[in-house]
Protein backbone atom coordinates (compact mmCIF):
# COMPACT_ATOMS: atom_id res chain seq x y z
CA UNK A 1 0.00 0.00 0.00
CA UNK A 2 1.03 3.61 -0.32
CA UNK A 3 1.21 6.61 1.75
CA UNK A 4 -2.61 7.79 2.53
CA UNK A 5 -3.95 11.66 3.69
CA UNK A 6 -5.83 12.20 6.74
CA UNK A 7 -9.42 13.06 4.48
CA UNK A 8 -8.47 10.11 2.82
CA UNK A 9 -8.71 7.92 5.76
CA UNK A 10 -11.63 9.44 7.29
CA UNK A 11 -13.36 9.33 4.56
CA UNK A 12 -12.60 5.55 4.36
CA UNK A 13 -13.80 6.14 8.41
CA UNK A 14 -16.87 7.68 7.26
CA UNK A 15 -17.84 4.45 4.73
CA UNK A 16 -17.24 2.00 7.27
CA UNK A 17 -14.73 0.47 5.40
CA UNK A 18 -11.05 1.30 7.08
CA UNK A 19 -7.86 -0.81 5.50
CA UNK A 20 -6.47 -3.89 8.04
CA UNK A 21 -3.37 -1.80 8.90
CA UNK A 22 -2.36 1.73 9.69
CA UNK A 23 0.61 3.41 10.35
CA UNK A 24 0.27 7.09 12.09
CA UNK A 25 3.67 8.73 12.58
CA UNK A 26 5.00 12.45 13.02
CA UNK A 27 4.95 15.33 15.38
CA UNK A 28 1.37 16.53 15.76
CA UNK A 29 0.05 14.36 18.69
CA UNK A 30 -3.33 16.13 18.65
CA UNK A 31 -3.87 15.38 15.05
CA UNK A 32 -3.08 11.96 15.25
CA UNK A 33 -4.91 11.03 18.66
CA UNK A 34 -8.12 12.45 16.66
CA UNK A 35 -7.30 10.16 13.77
CA UNK A 36 -6.84 6.91 16.17
CA UNK A 37 -10.13 8.11 17.81
CA UNK A 38 -11.89 8.44 15.00
CA UNK A 39 -11.17 4.87 13.87
CA UNK A 40 -13.08 3.83 16.92
CA UNK A 41 -16.22 5.66 15.10
CA UNK A 42 -16.42 2.66 12.86
CA UNK A 43 -17.90 0.54 15.83
CA UNK A 44 -21.16 1.18 17.29
CA UNK A 45 -20.99 2.83 20.36
CA UNK A 46 -22.86 -0.38 22.33
CA UNK A 47 -20.03 -3.09 21.17
CA UNK A 48 -16.69 -0.62 21.16
CA UNK A 49 -16.31 -2.28 24.49
CA UNK A 50 -15.92 -5.28 23.19
CA UNK A 51 -14.58 -4.44 19.88
CA UNK A 52 -11.97 -1.32 20.59
CA UNK A 53 -8.89 -2.47 22.40
CA UNK A 54 -6.66 0.35 23.19
CA UNK A 55 -2.64 -0.26 24.51
CA UNK A 56 0.40 1.82 25.22
CA UNK A 57 3.55 -0.04 23.71
CA UNK A 58 6.44 -0.26 26.37
CA UNK A 59 4.15 -0.98 29.17
CA UNK A 60 4.13 -4.15 30.76
CA UNK A 61 2.44 -7.05 28.72
CA UNK A 62 2.31 -4.94 25.82
CA UNK A 63 4.54 -6.81 23.25
CA UNK A 64 4.74 -7.54 19.65
CA UNK A 65 3.22 -11.05 20.56
CA UNK A 66 0.34 -9.59 23.01
CA UNK A 67 -0.65 -7.08 20.49
CA UNK A 68 -0.95 -9.57 17.34
CA UNK A 69 -3.07 -11.74 19.31
CA UNK A 70 -5.39 -9.27 20.39
CA UNK A 71 -5.34 -8.22 16.33
CA UNK A 72 -6.35 -11.69 15.63
CA UNK A 73 -9.16 -11.99 17.56
CA UNK A 74 -12.44 -11.75 15.57
CA UNK A 75 -14.81 -9.28 16.07
CA UNK A 76 -17.92 -9.95 19.10
CA UNK A 77 -21.40 -9.30 17.58
CA UNK A 78 -19.71 -6.45 15.05
CA UNK A 79 -18.06 -6.30 11.64
CA UNK A 80 -14.91 -5.06 12.47
CA UNK A 81 -12.51 -5.07 15.94
CA UNK A 82 -9.84 -2.39 16.28
CA UNK A 83 -6.86 -2.19 17.82
CA UNK A 84 -4.68 1.03 19.00
CA UNK A 85 -0.98 0.64 19.78
CA UNK A 86 0.00 4.36 21.34
CA UNK A 87 3.37 5.24 21.55
CA UNK A 88 4.09 2.74 19.11
CA UNK A 89 7.82 4.43 18.30
CA UNK A 90 8.56 2.20 21.71
CA UNK A 91 8.38 -0.94 19.32
CA UNK A 92 9.34 0.58 15.86
CA UNK A 93 12.22 3.06 17.33
CA UNK A 94 13.82 1.63 20.49
CA UNK A 95 16.83 3.10 21.98
CA UNK A 96 20.41 1.71 20.64
CA UNK A 97 22.17 -0.31 23.76
CA UNK A 98 25.25 0.54 23.26
CA UNK A 99 27.51 0.29 20.15
CA UNK A 100 27.18 -3.78 18.83
CA UNK A 101 23.41 -2.24 18.78
CA UNK A 102 24.33 0.32 16.37
CA UNK A 103 26.21 -1.98 14.08
CA UNK A 104 23.37 -4.39 14.26
CA UNK A 105 20.70 -2.06 12.67
CA UNK A 106 23.26 -0.45 10.01
CA UNK A 107 22.84 -3.83 8.20
CA UNK A 108 19.36 -4.37 7.65
CA UNK A 109 20.12 -7.87 6.58
CA UNK A 110 22.08 -8.64 10.03
CA UNK A 111 19.26 -7.50 11.96
CA UNK A 112 18.81 -10.69 15.02
CA UNK A 113 15.68 -12.11 14.48
CA UNK A 114 13.23 -10.84 18.00
CA UNK A 115 9.23 -10.26 18.34
CA UNK A 116 8.87 -7.70 15.93
CA UNK A 117 9.29 -10.65 13.71
CA UNK A 118 5.69 -11.83 15.00
CA UNK A 119 4.27 -8.17 14.19
CA UNK A 120 5.87 -8.39 10.87
CA UNK A 121 4.80 -11.18 10.33
CA UNK A 122 1.31 -10.48 10.76
CA UNK A 123 1.75 -7.10 8.82
CA UNK A 124 2.05 -9.00 6.12
CA UNK A 125 -0.60 -11.04 6.81
CA UNK A 126 -3.56 -8.95 8.78
CA UNK A 127 -6.67 -10.58 10.15
CA UNK A 128 -9.61 -9.01 7.35
CA UNK A 129 -11.88 -8.30 10.04
CA UNK A 130 -9.58 -6.06 12.22
CA UNK A 131 -7.68 -2.65 12.12
CA UNK A 132 -4.38 -2.17 13.64
CA UNK A 133 -3.57 1.36 13.91
CA UNK A 134 -0.19 1.23 14.89
CA UNK A 135 0.34 5.46 16.31
CA UNK A 136 4.32 6.50 16.45
CA UNK A 137 6.23 9.77 16.84
CA UNK A 138 8.93 8.33 14.92
CA UNK A 139 10.15 5.49 13.65
CA UNK A 140 13.20 3.32 12.44
CA UNK A 141 13.24 2.80 8.68
CA UNK A 142 16.22 0.74 8.56
CA UNK A 143 14.18 -2.31 10.19
CA UNK A 144 12.48 -4.96 8.47
CA UNK A 145 9.13 -4.05 10.39
CA UNK A 146 9.16 -0.38 8.46
CA UNK A 147 9.92 -2.13 5.25
CA UNK A 148 6.48 -4.74 5.76
CA UNK A 149 4.69 -1.33 6.99
CA UNK A 150 5.60 0.64 3.68
CA UNK A 151 5.01 -2.37 1.55
CA UNK A 152 1.79 -3.79 3.38
CA UNK A 153 0.36 -0.49 5.18
CA UNK A 154 -1.50 2.22 5.22
CA UNK A 155 0.97 5.51 6.17
CA UNK A 156 -0.20 8.83 7.10
CA UNK A 157 2.57 11.17 8.30
CA UNK A 158 0.97 13.86 10.08
CA UNK A 159 4.22 16.96 11.00
CA UNK A 160 2.39 19.26 11.68
CA UNK A 161 4.48 22.51 10.47
CA UNK A 162 6.61 20.56 9.07
CA UNK A 163 6.23 19.31 5.33
CA UNK A 164 7.91 16.21 6.52
CA UNK A 165 10.57 14.47 8.85
CA UNK A 166 13.35 14.50 7.08
CA UNK A 167 12.05 17.71 4.27
CA UNK A 168 14.37 21.23 4.49
CA UNK A 169 12.24 23.51 6.40
CA UNK A 170 11.43 26.84 4.96
CA UNK A 171 10.78 28.95 8.47
CA UNK A 172 8.69 31.61 6.54
CA UNK A 173 6.42 29.05 5.19
CA UNK A 174 6.43 27.65 8.67
CA UNK A 175 5.44 31.06 10.35
CA UNK A 176 3.02 31.19 7.84
CA UNK A 177 1.57 28.18 8.24
CA UNK A 178 1.28 28.65 11.81
CA UNK A 179 -0.47 31.99 11.94
CA UNK A 180 -3.01 30.41 9.47
CA UNK A 181 -3.77 27.84 11.85
CA UNK A 182 -4.15 30.21 14.89
CA UNK A 183 -6.46 31.80 12.81
CA UNK A 184 -8.35 29.19 12.05
CA UNK A 185 -9.02 27.61 15.71
CA UNK A 186 -9.96 31.21 17.20
CA UNK A 187 -12.74 31.51 14.65
CA UNK A 188 -13.60 27.76 14.80
CA UNK A 189 -14.08 29.01 18.48
CA UNK A 190 -16.26 32.09 17.55
CA UNK A 191 -13.57 34.62 18.48
CA UNK A 192 -11.57 36.86 16.45
CA UNK A 193 -7.62 37.48 17.36
CA UNK A 194 -5.30 40.66 16.19
CA UNK A 195 -3.16 39.66 13.79
CA UNK A 196 -0.46 40.82 16.12
CA UNK A 197 -1.42 38.61 19.01
CA UNK A 198 -1.56 35.51 15.71
CA UNK A 199 1.90 36.36 14.75
CA UNK A 200 3.09 36.13 18.52
CA UNK A 201 1.65 33.15 19.02
CA UNK A 202 2.88 31.65 15.69
CA UNK A 203 6.43 33.15 15.90
CA UNK A 204 7.20 31.61 20.02
CA UNK A 205 5.77 28.11 18.80
CA UNK A 206 8.95 28.07 15.95
CA UNK A 207 7.80 24.54 13.86
CA UNK A 208 6.57 22.52 17.16
CA UNK A 209 3.17 22.17 16.65
CA UNK A 210 2.07 20.64 19.93
CA UNK A 211 3.39 23.75 21.46
CA UNK A 212 1.69 25.92 19.37
CA UNK A 213 -1.70 23.60 19.87
CA UNK A 214 -1.01 24.00 23.77
CA UNK A 215 -1.07 27.98 23.46
CA UNK A 216 -4.01 28.40 21.51
CA UNK A 217 -6.26 26.26 24.11
CA UNK A 218 -4.38 28.67 27.05
CA UNK A 219 -5.28 31.60 24.94
CA UNK A 220 -8.97 30.64 24.20
CA UNK A 221 -9.21 29.59 27.65
CA UNK A 222 -7.58 32.79 28.96
CA UNK A 223 -9.75 35.01 26.91
CA UNK A 224 -12.87 33.42 27.08
CA UNK A 225 -16.05 35.83 27.34
CA UNK A 226 -13.75 38.73 25.36
CA UNK A 227 -15.27 39.58 22.19
CA UNK A 228 -11.60 40.21 20.68
CA UNK A 229 -7.87 38.42 21.73
CA UNK A 230 -5.25 41.30 21.88
CA UNK A 231 -1.68 41.34 21.41
CA UNK A 232 -1.56 42.17 25.34
CA UNK A 233 -3.94 38.46 26.21
CA UNK A 234 -1.30 36.85 24.05
CA UNK A 235 1.36 38.38 25.92
CA UNK A 236 -0.50 37.31 29.18
CA UNK A 237 -0.49 33.85 28.23
CA UNK A 238 2.16 33.01 25.92
CA UNK A 239 5.19 34.23 27.69
CA UNK A 240 8.98 33.18 27.34
CA UNK A 241 8.28 30.42 30.06
CA UNK A 242 5.26 28.78 29.69
CA UNK A 243 6.42 28.69 25.80
CA UNK A 244 9.35 26.70 26.81
CA UNK A 245 7.28 24.55 28.74
CA UNK A 246 8.14 21.08 28.61
CA UNK A 247 4.82 19.60 29.65
CA UNK A 248 6.36 18.06 32.93
CA UNK A 249 2.99 18.70 34.80
CA UNK A 250 0.81 16.23 32.36
CA UNK A 251 3.43 13.84 32.15
CA UNK A 252 3.47 13.41 35.87
CA UNK A 253 -0.41 13.54 35.83
CA UNK A 254 -0.39 10.82 32.77
CA UNK A 255 1.73 8.70 35.28
CA UNK A 256 -0.74 9.28 38.04
CA UNK A 257 2.33 10.37 40.16
CA UNK A 258 0.76 13.27 42.10
CA UNK A 259 4.23 14.10 44.17
CA UNK A 260 5.67 15.10 40.69
CA UNK A 261 3.10 16.60 38.95
CA UNK A 262 2.68 18.86 42.35
CA UNK A 263 6.50 19.45 42.43
CA UNK A 264 6.09 20.59 38.82
CA UNK A 265 3.24 22.70 39.23
CA UNK A 266 5.11 24.63 41.70
CA UNK A 267 8.36 25.17 39.77
CA UNK A 268 6.10 26.14 36.62
CA UNK A 269 4.38 29.00 39.60
CA UNK A 270 7.54 29.88 40.83
CA UNK A 271 8.57 30.70 37.28
CA UNK A 272 6.13 32.95 36.60
CA UNK A 273 4.20 30.52 35.08
CA UNK A 274 0.64 32.23 34.63
CA UNK A 275 -2.62 29.65 36.07
CA UNK A 276 -4.86 30.43 33.55
CA UNK A 277 -2.12 29.17 31.29
CA UNK A 278 -1.52 26.29 33.56
CA UNK A 279 -5.37 25.35 33.32
CA UNK A 280 -5.23 25.56 29.62
CA UNK A 281 -2.42 23.23 29.44
CA UNK A 282 -4.13 20.58 31.81
CA UNK A 283 -7.59 21.25 29.84
CA UNK A 284 -5.58 20.64 26.63
CA UNK A 285 -3.99 17.05 27.86
CA UNK A 286 -7.70 15.73 28.88
CA UNK A 287 -9.20 16.51 25.74
CA UNK A 288 -6.46 15.26 23.90
CA UNK A 289 -4.39 12.41 25.77
CA UNK A 290 -7.03 10.86 28.13
CA UNK A 291 -10.11 11.22 26.16
CA UNK A 292 -7.70 7.90 24.19
CA UNK A 293 -5.60 7.06 27.38
CA UNK A 294 -8.61 6.72 30.08
CA UNK A 295 -12.00 7.76 28.52
CA UNK A 296 -14.02 6.56 31.73
CA UNK A 297 -12.12 9.33 33.28
CA UNK A 298 -12.75 12.34 31.23
CA UNK A 299 -16.36 13.28 32.36
CA UNK A 300 -15.10 13.45 35.93
CA UNK A 301 -12.16 15.42 34.61
CA UNK A 302 -14.06 17.78 32.70
CA UNK A 303 -16.28 18.73 35.65
CA UNK A 304 -13.38 19.25 37.93
CA UNK A 305 -11.44 21.48 35.41
CA UNK A 306 -15.26 23.57 34.81
CA UNK A 307 -15.26 23.90 38.64
CA UNK A 308 -11.19 24.99 38.91
CA UNK A 309 -12.08 27.59 36.07
CA UNK A 310 -14.88 29.04 37.99
CA UNK A 311 -13.22 29.17 41.18
CA UNK A 312 -10.32 30.77 39.44
CA UNK A 313 -12.69 33.49 37.44
CA UNK A 314 -14.29 34.05 40.74
CA UNK A 315 -10.94 34.34 42.62
CA UNK A 316 -13.05 32.27 45.39
CA UNK A 317 -9.50 31.01 46.96
CA UNK A 318 -5.69 30.93 46.09
CA UNK A 319 -4.78 30.00 42.52
CA UNK A 320 -2.10 27.91 43.73
CA UNK A 321 -4.47 26.07 45.93
CA UNK A 322 -6.76 25.89 43.09
CA UNK A 323 -4.47 24.16 40.76
CA UNK A 324 -3.10 21.97 43.45
CA UNK A 325 -6.54 20.38 43.84
CA UNK A 326 -7.07 20.13 40.04
CA UNK A 327 -3.98 18.03 39.51
CA UNK A 328 -4.38 15.79 42.66
CA UNK A 329 -8.03 15.24 41.43
CA UNK A 330 -6.69 14.20 37.52
CA UNK A 331 -4.23 12.19 39.25
CA UNK A 332 -6.60 10.60 40.37
CA UNK A 333 -6.35 11.45 43.92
Amino acid sequence: MAASTVAAVRKQIAQGKPDPVYLIVGDDDAEMSRIAADMSGVVEDALRAFNVERMYAGERGVTPAAIVDSARLLPMMADRRIVIVLRAERLLKPKRRGKVAEVEAADEGSEPPGELDTLEAYVKNPVPETTLVLVANDVDRARKVYKALQKHATIIECWGLKPGRDVKVDLREVARNAEQLVRRAVTEAGQQIDAAAARLVAERAGTDIARLRGDVERLLLYSAGAPRITLDDARQVVSAESAQDDWAVTNAIQRRDTPEALRQLALALDAGGVPYAILGQLAWFVRERMVIAEPRRVPGAIETLFRADQDLKSSVGDPRVLLERLVVELCGG
